[in-house]
């Protein structure tokens, strides 16, 4: 049994297999406590299956989980206490960082605080020249030395990061078995990040070590806790009590959980990724090559651009630090559902980023007192009077009302206030597509706009007519794509290697090149034959991190034919020029090993009777485009392959819910994924504006 959880800030999604087909539900999510929303999902998905059915496959149960608790730790500052050891002179690379200012203008704008204080980074006598040869041993002595210091600090774990180890780990190596063997959580550099430039390599070594014994943790009671769930109660003797944890990285891939334990910072993007790799499936179903997409949950929005393959990056950043990592090129911001919309100092409307979350929700929800985008859709009509999750969560729209009208300020009315904060949160959610694409050499006209999340149909046509994209698709299980992005994933492993290489270097041969890249294989290959992998079923890419000499970073291109022309290319499209007679240089080598996974597939769904009229579930009375209206309400469920039907609508399902304005014409494909467009004239309008 393979099972996808994605936890969120207001829901844990649930994806699974019943029967040969998909099927999802989602729980109220448990911030102060995650794994029982994981439990209590695993649990409401063990109620639909029969005694007989879950303990007939003795492979038990594989759990597969999106996770934001590293996230949430950083930004909260909730991890372990850490140690440093490093190359003595360089104990403030940390405090150091880089000359870029958070606010370029701002002569008071503040650094985030280091992770480990200045009494905690301790100097280690040893140095290593930049080819990696010794110039001072580390000493049995000093070893004892460092141990010693260690052990008097009792700290949660040790971070280790000695200059130029990504050229020769011999002095890591000899420090990190000691510090294990006394018994130390310990993170090394040239496992985590065996690259140069040594306030990121260090950066993402101190957060991998601060988030460990968080992540540890939380795996150890997620597995404890899925455990009991999907095998309580009376079973045959025959069970097995088998159950596989693995968890979403943030590079689109997944890996086992004692892996995820050690190596924490590779999932600080593990939700979102999800839902970028969900996206890429559903876009593929319906034949679409360029999307844009756009994940609106409860607490933020994501979004990432791709065509035809997905974009990782090395040059993301956490709460303010660098996270040199390869993760998927995904922008987030602070407005989902439940973002909170206040007045500032001067009066302005604000929304966002702090969320009423799960606990204590929106007003609607019952429990929270502050005007949330949530509450702002249930006001303007946009829910009915079913509540969400098929009717099964009931909303107190009356309350949502009452606060609304205490809080709207100058807004003559509720509605007004309303569409207030939804026209705020929708130019916030503008502006980060247009980071992705605009800000990096893509026109968002070229692009179909792929909407999931919660709310992510709620704003999606607003959005798409704003930038005038090709249209919007409505995937399948919108609410809980992400969930399903997971359930689908590859288990993937990431090895990189700084050369430094001069292409108009005879010497470097295509040949060279091959070659270099020989140990990183055959470090990916035995990696996932470990995991069970047969060679079949083991793919690997390859990529050169390129720039030209001078420059400080780099793009990332594929490493098959000519490189150096495809780097030209790659400049051009990212900084609108480039330079053919400049000399480049290959910074690093990257591979990417894949372990193919048996993935779920959609199934086609009935098509429409031929001649016969698709009729609407009943209408609504609500607030569309600042007009009173009357919208079909559209029942998802009810709908068949090649039905179409035009706007004003609200399209409802178990875990989402769409708003299609007036003059947008929705169609449906064979998988069930609804696409909407707009009119051309609209279209034009706004290009004419």
């Amino acid at each position: 049994m393979r099972m996808a959880i994605d936890t969120g800030g207001t829901f844990t999604d649930c994806v699974f297999v019943r029967d040969g087909k998909l099927q999802i539900l989602k729980v109220p999510s448990q911030p102060s406590m995650p794994e029982e929303a994981i439990a209590a999902a695993v649990r409401e998905a063990r109620k639909q299956f029969s005694s007989t059915q879950i303990f007939s496959d003795e492979r038990g149960l594989d759990l597969i989980c999106g996770t934001t608790v590293g996230t949430n730790a950083l930004l909260e500052r909730r991890g372990g206490r850490v140690v440093l050891v490093t190359t003595a002179g360089f104990e403030d690379v940390l405090e150091i960082g880089r000359q870029a200012r958070p606010k370029l203008y701002d002569f008071f704008a503040d650094k985030p605080e280091p992770l480990v204080a200045a009494p905690d980074r301790v100097g280690a006598h040893e140095r290593l020249a930049w080819d990696g040869t010794v110039v001072k041993e580390l000493s049995n002595q000093e070893v004892d030395r460092l141990l010693a210091i260690v052990r008097s600090t009792k700290p949660d774990a040790v971070a280790i990061c000695f200059l130029f180890s990504f050229r020769n780990p011999k002095h890591e190596r000899k420090l990190a078995e000691r510090l294990r063997k006394a018994g130390h959580l310990v993170s090394v550099s040239h496992e985590i990040l065996p690259e140069f430039r040594e306030y990121e390599r260090t950066s993402a070594t101190v957060i991998n070590a601060y988030l460990a014994p968080v992540m540890s943790g939380y795996l150890r009671g997620t597995q404890n806790r899925a455990r009991a769930a999907w095998y309580s109660g009376p079973r045959p003797r025959t069970a097995t009590t088998h159950l596989r944890v693995h968890v979403m990285q943030s590079n689109g891939g997944i890996i086992s959980a004692e892996r995820a334990a050690r190596e924490p910072v590779t999932t600080i993007l593990s939700g979102p990724a999800g839902g970028v790799t969900g996206a890429a499936y559903a876009a593929k179903l319906s034949g679409i090559d360029k999307i844009i997409t756009f994940d609106m949950g409860g607490t933020s929005t994501d979004v990432a651009l791709l065509s035809k393959e997905l974009r990782t990056t090395s040059e993301a950043t956490a709460a303010g630090l660098p996270v040199a990592v390869p993760m998927l090129e995904i922008h987030t911001v602070g407005a989902g559902g439940g973002s909170i919309a206040r007045f500032d100092r001067g009066g302005a409307l604000r929304v966002g980023p702090e969320s009423a979350g799960a606990e204590p929700g929106p007003i609607c929800y019952g429990r929270g007192d502050r005007p949330t985008v949530t509450d702002a859709h249930a006001v303007l009509g946009h829910f009915g009077e079913s509540g969400l999750l098929g009717g099964s969560f009931a909303l107190d729209v009356a309350r949502a009302r009452r606060a609304m009208e205490n809080a709207r300020g100058a807004f003559r009315s509720v509605e007004e206030f309303a569409e207030g904060i939804l026209a705020v949160a929708n130019a916030v959610m503008e502006k980060a597509i247009r980071v992705i694409s605009v800000e990096r050499g893509h026109d968002p006209r070229d692009y179909a706009l792929v909407a999931f999340g919660g709310a992510g149909g709620l704003h999606a046509c607003a959005l798409a007519s704003a930038l005038e994209m090709r249209g919007v698709l409505l995937p399948i299980f919108p609410g809980a794509l992400s969930a399903l992005g997971i359930l689908r994933a590859d288990v993937v492993r990431e090895f990189s290697r700084t050369v430094l290489l001069a292409t108009r270097d005879p010497r470097h041969t295509p040949a060279e090149i091959r070659r270099l890249f020989r140990p990183l294989e055959i470090d990916g290959n035995r990696t996932l034959r470990q995991e069970g992998f047969p060679r079949s079923k083991i793919r690997i890419e390859r990529r050169l991190d390129m720039r030209y000499t001078g420059q400080a970073y780099e793009l990332s291109v594929p490493a098959g034919g000519d490189f150096v022309s495809a780097f030209h290319r790659a400049h051009e499209q990212r900084y609108g020029y480039s330079n053919v007679k400049r000399a480049v240089e290959i910074v690093n080598l990257r591979l990417r090993a894949t372990g193919i996974t048996d993935k779920p597939r959609a199934e086609k769904i009935a098509k429409a009777v031929k001649g016969g009229k698709m009729r609407a579930a009943g209408s609504l009375d609500c607030v569309l485009d600042g007009k009173q209206q009357s919208a079909a309400l559209i029942d998802r469920e009810q709908l068949r392959s090649g039905d179409s039907f035009a706007g004003p609508a609200v399209i409802s399902e178990y875990s989402a819910t769409t708003l299609v304005p007036a003059g947008w014409r929705a169609r449906v494909d064979a998988y069930g994924q609804i696409l909407l467009t707009s009119p051309p004239r609209s279209r034009a309008h706004a290009r004419n504006k």
